[in-house]
């Protein structure tokens, strides 16, 4: 038998470092308990995987809903799990989030980087799938009352889709509004805002009258829906700069194409559990 020499070993162990900090050792051991909430606790149904390209880079614009950001780590894990390359989602997360070091450590170990438009190219030119929510944090703030109710996108993704030729995979998520219903938003907070450094608590039917246990999202039933790849860059006349104003109207399209993969989800959901 060959001994491996001890510069092999520690080639091996060196793997190359991701600029993001991403740790998948971590992913690995964290995956039975992503697979028990996909399969088990919320039971998510999941078409339109053939529409996520099996190699290179691609952005996957969904709805973002639910007091707390769960939709993410749900498309991640559907791509992950039922893809047949099991490709990873790099999502964008809110720059509220960086100023807030614990949850922003364990957000970019499992893969996701603070929302920027140098960050979004970065990955993207690396090849990866990126998973942005144009609502933003309009999108989570919104009250049960109003949702699946798209509030306006931004623009920057259709920027990036132009600049790097990249498709735009609108993605559709229902469930996550039920499972985390915000009813009111605590804004009040006074010296306790600077200190959580978050823009808001919101409030459930749960919490904060039933303390931390109010903090556990309910099981409902999700329904996950990949739509075609649109691929705006195959226009020659869009990717010129004079025409910069156009991307507002591209980023409605798209807008409308993931309302109506709500439409539709909703209309086929037989029940909310």
């Amino acid at each position: 038998m060959t001994a491996t020499s001890p510069a092999t070993k520690t080639a091996r162990r060196r793997a190359p470092a991701d600029p993001f900090g991403m740790d998948p050792a971590l992913r690995q051991r964290l995956l039975p308990f992503t697979e028990f909430f996909y399969r088990r606790y919320w039971r998510v149904h999941t078409d339109g995987i053939q529409n996520i390209p099996a190699h290179g880079a691609a952005l996957i614009v969904a709805n973002h809903s639910g007091g707390i950001p769960i939709d993410a780590a749900m498309i991640g894990v559907a791509i992950d799990l039922d893809h047949p390359q099991h490709r990873v989602v790099r999502f964008l997360y809110d720059r509220f989030v960086a100023k807030l070091p614990a949850l922003r450590d364990v957000y970019n170990r499992l893969g996701a980087a603070v929302a920027s438009h140098e960050n979004a190219r970065r990955l993207l030119q690396r090849g990866n799938l990126v998973g942005i929510f144009p609502e933003g944090v309009e999108g989570i703030a919104k009250n049960i009352w109003h949702r699946y109710e798209l509030q306006p996108f931004h623009t920057g993704f259709i920027r990036l889709s132009l600049a790097l030729r990249v498709p735009v995979i609108p993605a559709a998520v229902v469930g996550a509004e039920e499972a985390y219903p915000v009813i009111a938003k605590w804004d009040r907070l006074g010296p306790l805002r600077t200190v959580l450094n978050v823009p808001y608590v919101p409030v459930t039917p749960l919490f904060p009258l039933c303390g931390l246990l109010g903090l556990v999202p309910l099981p409902t039933k999700w329904l996950i829906r990949f739509g075609p790849p649109i691929r705006f860059y195959t226009n020659p006349r869009l990717c010129r700069p004079e025409h910069e104003p156009t991307t507002e109207k591209l980023a409605g399209q798209v807008r409308r194409q993931v309302q109506s993969m709500l439409h539709e989800l909703l209309a086929e959901r037989e029940s909310i559990f």
